[in-house]
């Protein structure tokens, strides 16, 4: 499992990290609850709801490195086969890639789950 994550940053690129995973977070998650209201067509909000669960997955940093990766797949799947300006969901795409390669930093789940744990002498 250590294979999949890359080292848990602490400290400033720990907590850079966690910011850019918040921003990707609620980036992901606020549209999707936009979009309820005003009901597009259902492959539209279906792309959207997987968009927020692998958002919430990423604001938790839970599974980064595959939510990560799914979710730029998702955004490029969105900017490129739906209308309106594809730039934001570009730019989410861009992020999440980036953080799917850079791993979640210390304070997240998976650093609790499967970073390196200090063993009693």
């Amino acid at each position: 499992m250590q294979r999949l994550f890359t080292t848990f940053a602490n400290e400033w690129p720990g907590f850079g990290l966690l910011v850019q995973r918040l921003l990707i977070g609620i980036t992901l998650i606020c549209p999707t609850i936009a979009m309820l209201n005003r009901s597009p067509s259902p492959a539209h909000i279906a792309l959207h709801i997987v968009g927020a669960i692998f958002g919430l997955l990423i604001l938790l940093g839970f599974w980064t490195p595959i939510a990560g990766a799914l979710s730029a797949a998702v955004e490029l799947w969105i900017a490129f086969a739906t209308d309106g300006d594809p730039w934001v969901p570009i730019l989410l795409a861009v992020f999440s890639g980036t953080l799917a390669i850079i791993g979640p930093g210390a304070w997240s789940i998976d650093a609790w789950l499967f970073g390196r744990k200090r063993i009693p002498t």
